[in-house]
Formats: C-alpha cells, structure tokens, sequence
C-alpha cells in the first residue's frame, strides 16, 4: 500500500486503465496531470487515502489480467491505434456534438447563460484540437513510426528538421494541458455536465456526449503523455 501511495497517477493508470475510474471519483488528473505521486495530490486535495487506496487495490483485483497492456505495445501500434481510436472518435463526434451544444445555447442561453460559454470553449476545442491531430499526424507520429523501425533497420534513421523528438513533444503537451484547462471549466459551467429540471433532451443529451467526450479525451491524452511519448524519448536515446 505505501508503495502504491508513491506511484505516479499516469504510471498506475499506464499499468491499468480501470484505475482511471477510481482517480476521476476523486478529482485527481491522471492525463494533464497524471506525473505526480498519489500521495502528493490526495494531500493537497484532503482526500482520505486509505479510501483511494481501498478502490485502487479492488479495480486492480478484479481486473488483474483483464485490461490491454499499452506498455508492452511498439511505438507504432500505439500511434495506429490512436489515429483509428480517438483521432477518429474527435472528427466523427465534433461536428455532432457542436451542433447540439450551439442549438441548446440558442434555445436555452436567456435562461442559463453559462450555455454561451460552454459553447464558446467547445468551439475553441474544436478548432484547437483539429490542428493539433494535424500537426501529430504529419510531423510528430510520422518521426515516431519511422524511430520503430531503426531497431530492426539503423540505416532508416533520419535527424528531423526539428532536432529531437522531445521539441514537438513539448509543444503536444502544453496544448494537452489546454485542452485539459478548457474542459476541467466546461464541467464547471455545467455542474460536472448535470442538466437542470427544466432541460429538454437535446440539452441533456448535449450534456452526456460532452461528458463522453471528455472521458475519450482523457484516455487520448493519456496515453500520449504517459506511455507513447516517454517511449518514444527513449527510443529516439537508444538510436542516436
């Protein structure tokens, strides 16, 4: 238990993503903010740790052998499946779920004003998030799928116009924690995305969607910070 206590959030999350479940319950960021040890942030939040760490040991119990293990994939699995998985999962939903959150604001903002600003920073979300996808699949993914193959082929590797792969990774990172800044207030205006009495059910629906949204997002950033960018720093160290 005391080691648990000591973990880093992101790295026990790495390890088991049902964990994340038990860390969200709490408020504790295990994406954005997922290098800090649980007992640091249960401290600063007053969180009763014996209650934590009983959740943590029954998800790690009851799911021992059950969860995917990222650690153990290759960079380039990783960068596939998050193309396919949350890349996909943001372009197919956007669109959607802007529409909805626009047509509530408009139906319902006189009377819950905070509707204009969740629509506000969705649509900053959106845009932001469009470019970042882009700029990952262009210049960050391609350097990392093509680090992956120097370990079978040396001759491969190529010195990127942008030094080391940590300089985009950097850059990825500041603007995961943009997004995690944006929707950490989106959940604020939205009391946590609880609808009021008076919603009608495009308005909750908006709301569930956000929520699902969120939670997609969180495993997508996730997974970078945690497990495919250290990775890949390592990877790049063991070429050069």
């Amino acid at each position: 238990m005391e080691n648990l206590i000591n973990e880093k959030i992101g790295n026990v999350v790495a390890k088991n993503f049902k964990t994340a479940a038990v860390f969200t319950k709490y408020g504790m960021d295990f994406c954005c903010g997922g290098q800090v040890a649980i007992g640091t942030v249960a401290d600063k939040k007053g969180i009763n740790k014996e209650s934590l760490l009983d959740d943590l040991n029954n998800v790690l119990n009851e799911s021992a052998g059950e969860q995917i293990d990222f650690n153990s994939w290759p960079s380039d699995l990783l960068v596939s499946y998050i193309v396919k998985t949350h890349h996909r999962y943001v372009r197919e939903k956007t669109p959607v779920l802007m529409a909805y959150i626009n047509k509530v604001a408009r139906v319902h903002g006189e009377r819950h004003p905070e509707l204009y600003e969740i629509n506000k920073l969705f649509e900053e979300s959106a845009l932001d998030l469009g470019h970042h996808m882009e700029k990952e699949e262009k210049i960050l993914f391609p350097y990392i799928e093509k680090l992956e193959e120097t370990k079978s082929n040396p001759a491969a590797y190529v010195q990127p116009g942008f030094g080391s792969v940590q300089n985009p990774i950097s850059m990825m990172i500041h603007e995961h924690e943009t997004e995690g800044g944006r929707f950490a207030k989106i959940a604020e205006l939205s009391d946590n995305y609880t609808a009021p009495e008076d919603a009608c059910n495009t308005y909750r629906v908006a709301f569930d969607m956000l929520r699902d949204f969120e939670q997609d997002l969180h495993k997508h950033i996730h997974l970078e910070n945690n497990i495919l960018f250290p990775k890949s720093i390592r990877l790049e160290e063991n070429t050069k």
